[in-house]
């Protein structure tokens, strides 16, 4: 469990787009002023950011090891708790994590609700009149937006499959691999830390490389929640199964192509919706490295939800958590028929059914 919580303590640290949503705008979180110092026109401020993107990466390794050591001092030092089998504390875990659900799935029909409000006042609960006049003045805006998330969120979890695939293949074939900490980079330092150093880069080039640029950005954060996705399908796959399949004559391709691949599909279609999901909910790297030229749902929901109009504000929000349940959706049905065991199982189903309808003996009553 330590590496997931690392990751959760960085994102915390780090956050920029929740906290410019839900937190205080003054005074704001450190990683927001840092940002708000990034985009500030005066240049002079340009070099007290640098400062405070490395100033944020300390803190956020500091708060790092102050938990490693929190930890230790748990597991290592203050072992009784472990074999008393005495009860001191109780966490109430599934209740916790039921109102946390419930919680997050209301959000969606009272977004959906708030973008058909044309007039909600405070003590009703119910709007008194509803209108799709705010879904037919944003539809065209709605449709670009879309159309830029859709096609930013296919090549980075596209992209991320197949690298995360060719890295994993590379270490069960050669038993050498990058270490799950190097991998996991991304997740663990700040965001503002990578790419501002990344944003330096991309300027010293010429020409104009901002869309490339998003693209690989999107597929370094993409990618270590692709990899942490597929790698543990991959060690449990039997690889008795491929040998098997290249002493019946198959070539490796033909065996990984045959065999280990459609047994690991379900897990890659979710792998894939993962690191689209991620793609979608990527607000940094597309404001710094895409100059402003690239606009997505992600970019203007947070743009408008400072705004004064809820109602705008729900329709983008709304629509940005329709897109990865769509990609959720589209993988789990597609893994769901693609599955060989459930085709097999059908096929045995109709094979069944077909010999009964021909051993039946006739009615000749009818």
């Amino acid at each position: 469990m330590r590496f997931p919580v690392f990751a959760v303590l960085a994102y915390s640290l780090s956050v920029v787009d929740v906290a410019m949503i839900l937190g205080p705008s003054s005074p704001p979180t450190f990683a927001v002023l840092v940002w708000q110092w990034f985009n500030d026109p005066d240049l002079s401020l340009l070099p007290r950011a640098a400062m405070g993107a490395l100033v944020l990466f300390a803190l956020c390794l500091m708060v790092l090891m102050l938990y490693r050591l929190l930890e230790q001092f748990c597991i290592d030092r203050w072992q009784t708790w472990q074999f008393s089998g005495a009860k001191m504390f109780h966490i109430p875990g599934k209740q916790i994590f039921r109102l946390i659900t419930v919680v997050s799935l209301s959000t969606m029909p009272i977004l959906a609700i708030w973008s058909f409000a044309l007039r909600w006042s405070f003590p009703d609960l119910w709007p008194s009149r509803l209108s799709l006049r705010f879904w037919l003045q944003e539809v065209m805006q709605l449709w670009e937006l879309a159309s830029n998330s859709l096609i930013l969120a296919l090549i980075s979890a596209t992209t991320a499959i197949l690298l995360s695939v060719a890295c994993l293949e590379y270490r069960d074939r050669y038993h050498r691999s990058l270490p799950r900490l190097v991998i996991a980079t991304p997740m663990l330092i700040p965001q503002l830390s990578i790419l501002f150093g990344i944003q330096i880069s991309i300027y010293m080039l010429p020409g104009a490389w901002h869309v490339p640029a998003t693209i690989w950005a999107h597929v370094l954060f993409a990618f270590p929640y692709v990899y942490l996705a597929l790698d543990g399908p991959w060690q449990s796959y039997d690889g008795r199964l491929t040998q098997t399949a290249v002493s019946l004559g198959k070539s490796r391709w033909q065996a990984w192509w045959m065999v280990k691949f459609p047994l690991l599909l379900p897990a890659i279609l979710l792998a894939w919706a993962v690191g689209a999901s991620v793609s979608l909910a990527q607000y940094l790297p597309t404001q710094l490295l895409g100059a402003g030229r690239i606009m997505t749902l992600t970019t203007e929901a947070v743009s408008l939800a400072s705004g004064e109009d809820r109602r705008v504000s729900a329709l983008y929000g709304l629509l940005q958590a329709l897109l990865p349940f769509l990609f959720f959706a589209f993988s789990i049905a597609v893994s769901r028929f693609a599955d060989p065991f459930n085709q097999t199982r059908r096929l045995l189903s109709i094979k069944a059914s077909l010999y009964d309808f021909v051993s039946k003996k006739p009615d000749y009553k009818h």
